[in-house]
């Protein structure tokens, strides 16, 4: 019953058991073309949108800071992007996943045939849909998630060290001690998520055309699989919305224990 319920947040109106088998279907087919991902261990398969979409590196540094953790629970680990090798280069050596670990492709025909939410497709320029989905049109949770960014969040571990020196840029830095003043390090102190959410602006704004060789799917969004030992689908996530790449945002990758 727990998958079939995660499988209805990516297509609510289908007939689940069809979805699960489709979905199965469609991830077995990709694995055969990576050899490095053992039956014998289960499979986490993270679909991002393009490289350069704030929720794919915000997402990406969640998983490298976990990387001991996945390989505890006996995961093997695939992520998929659009974009190019110059960006897979650029995009790893940022966020610290590793390079083996990163699968590129030109479009989003994989992420269509999952059912991942192509976010809004307005017959304007992607830009302008893109801003409209920062304002929550169309993009259930991002203004919560944008607020939380600034007001911080209990239920979230920290994001820097107190002796940590933090840039934004050439210009400028700051000691990380200063988060002290506005909440204690043992959750997520007021606008920490915002500064490093800044930091990631920064570094895609400064290689855009690396990252977004072409503005097509700038609203596209991700999605995460588990496929098990016997390649059964035992989890699916399926992102609606800018910033809500996971279903508990306080602690993304909660629900590798939980299988």
């Amino acid at each position: 019953m727990l998958t079939l319920i995660i499988i209805s947040r990516c297509q609510p109106n289908l007939f689940f058991v069809l979805i699960i088998n489709y979905q199965e279907k469609v991830l077995i087919e990709l694995l055969r073309d990576v050899l490095s991902m053992q039956s014998a261990k289960k499979r986490l398969i993270v679909l991002l949108g393009s490289l350069g979409d704030f929720d794919s590196i915000e997402y990406a540094q969640i998983i490298a800071k976990k990387l001991k953790k996945i390989q505890s629970l006996q995961y093997e680990l695939l992520l998929i992007g659009i974009g190019s090798q110059q960006a897979k280069i650029q995009f790893c050596n940022f966020t610290g996943i590793p390079h083996e670990s990163m699968l590129i492709v030109k479009d989003s025909a994989l992420h269509m045939r999952l059912g991942l939410s192509t976010g809004l497709q307005l017959n304007v320029h992607p830009w302008i849909n893109l801003f409209l989905m920062c304002l929550g049109i169309n993009s259930p949770g991002t203004l919560r998630e944008v607020l939380r960014g600034y007001l911080g969040d209990k239920k979230a571990n920290s994001l820097f060290e107190s002796s940590e020196r933090i840039r934004l840029g050439s210009l400028f830095s700051f000691d990380a001690s200063l988060f002290d003043y506005a909440g204690e390090q043992t959750s997520l102190r007021p606008f920490e998520l915002a500064t490093q959410r800044l930091k990631n602006m920064i570094e895609v704004l400064s290689n855009w055309r690396i990252y977004m060789p072409t503005d097509e799917f700038l609203t596209q969004r991700c999605g995460t699989f588990i496929l098990n030992k016997e390649d059964r689908l035992i989890y699916s996530y399926c992102s609606q919305g800018l910033l809500s790449y996971s279903e508990n945002m306080s602690d993304p990758l909660v629900f590798l224990e939980q299988l």
